[in-house]
């Protein structure tokens, strides 16, 4: 009997024994097309020269605490990712996850206008039907309900403006632009109806991952919502956890929509899966502020910069930027894109197929027409998950996609180096696992 506390305890779970590529192979033998592992896994499971830097690190140096030492790895990967990333960032503070990135840039937004003598500053804004992690403050960030209810008691006070969810929210003879220029503008809404001066952030993600299904903002969306920042002086927080490294065709997400936030949060693709590794990135002006005020951030965990974490993610994203595989994940995503639609795109319970890259959410619904979800209690999302891994492919179907309780949707976030044979496997497994449930 296992002694492991599972996420579900109801389930039996078949043990990952190997890897091999795109694939994630169990200990009977089983294949299974890893295309649903929390988009993690961008480079496949068996990358070399990312399993060297690891095997050199640890026979080097395993951990030097951050309070006391830093590591060539941490440095030279933090050089890299400032290198590539947008507007003004230009510090990196490491950590072990996604949950850990977005609870550090909470806490530092506010540090930053305590700082810089604005301590009436202390709400954040977000959006619903997000997810920024499951860590208190994170969780009170979203506006994912169904994980928020059981913690409602125990979580801050954010409030939550709409998502930019063009399929189920824009209005008839409303153009796309139009319906993003207007969700925006409830930003400014919220805003003033808490007082400008009492706001110190905005957060959200570029394209919303597990609670929307990969759903990417309409032209114009970002633009409007930066500009409502900077009018306001509140920070701009992305959360690029899911979404970001390269996952929808830009190392950073945000580079589509042709803005930089204030703070940047990464994970999951960063240390594709070879290590639990995440990242807060921030502006000079924000560094500059902790610097020339208190000059300790208030904040920290014992595995912070993780020498052998950041040498995993360093060849990581040295893979990714020498060999140009976000924009292959590019070229890749639209080549699903076109197969999912060709295949799947008529289905009656096919209401949407969506996103950017390899970063793709196919919306279930009851009737094409209406747009009318399932009923919740079928429980249509976790069916399929079954059934497809009983096809061997490893899908991310979830339930709740349009409030919390009702709705499915299924993504499909596949590593960078799926082939084309192996984008037909996918929707083939997919179509059978579809079929079978509905």
């Amino acid at each position: 009997m296992s002694h492991v506390f599972p996420r579900h305890t109801k389930s039996e779970l078949p043990i990952a024994a190997g890897g091999d590529g795109c694939y994630l192979i169990d200990s009977a033998g089983q294949r299974f097309l890893d295309c649903g592992d929390a988009a993690v896994s961008c480079l496949g499971h068996s990358n070399e020269a990312v399993i060297k830097a690891v095997q050199e690190q640890v026979a080097q140096i395993a951990f030097a605490h951050t309070g006391f030492m830093t590591s060539e790895p941490a440095e030279t990967l933090a050089d890299l990712l400032i290198e590539h990333a947008p507007g003004d960032l230009d510090r990196v503070y490491f950590v072990s996850g996604g949950s850990e990135a977005t609870e550090a840039a909470i806490k530092l937004a506010r540090q930053y206008y305590l700082e810089t003598g604005q301590p009436e500053r202390c709400h954040v804004i977000a959006r619903r039907q997000s997810y920024h992690g499951n860590t208190l403050g994170a969780l009170s960030a979203g506006g994912n309900e169904w994980r928020r209810a059981q913690f409602a008691p125990m979580l801050i006070e954010m409030t939550h403006i709409a998502p930019c969810y063009e399929y189920a929210e824009k209005t008839d003879g409303e153009s796309s632009f139009d319906y993003g220029q207007r969700v925006a503008n409830e930003l400014e809404t919220e805003i003033l109806r808490l007082g400008p001066e009492t706001v110190m952030a905005f957060m959200a993600e570029p394209v919303v991952g597990a609670t929307l299904g990969a759903v990417p903002a309409v032209e114009g969306y970002f633009k409007r919502i930066r500009e409502i920042c900077d009018q306001y002086g509140v920070l701009l927080i992305l959360d690029e956890v899911m979404c970001g490294m390269g996952r929808t065709g830009h190392l950073f997400a945000c580079d589509h929509d042709g803005i930089a936030p204030d703070i940047l949060c990464i994970a999951k693709g960063l240390g594709a899966g070879y290590q639990p590794i995440g990242a807060m990135l921030c502006s000079g002006q924000i560094y500059d502020a902790i610097r020339d005020g208190s000059g300790f951030f208030q904040h920290g965990h014992t595995y912070v910069g993780h020498p052998v974490a950041t040498a995993a993610a360093l060849a990581v994203v040295r893979e990714l930027t020498s060999r140009d595989l976000p924009a292959r994940a590019g070229v890749m995503g639209d080549k699903l894109q076109s197969i999912l639609e060709n295949r799947i795109g008529q289905h009656p319970n096919v209401g949407d197929i969506r996103g950017r890259g390899l970063f793709r959410g196919i919306e279930l619904v009851s009737d094409r027409d209406t747009k009318t979800p399932f009923d919740s209690s079928l429980g249509v999302a976790g069916k399929i998950k079954k059934a497809a891994m009983g096809e061997g492919l490893i899908c991310y179907p979830m339930s709740g996609t349009r409030d919390g309780r009702n709705g499915d949707h299924i993504l499909l976030a596949p590593p960078f180096v799926i082939e084309d044979e192996q984008l037909v496997e996918l929707v083939d497994k997919l179509e059978r696992a579809i079929s079978s449930v509905i």
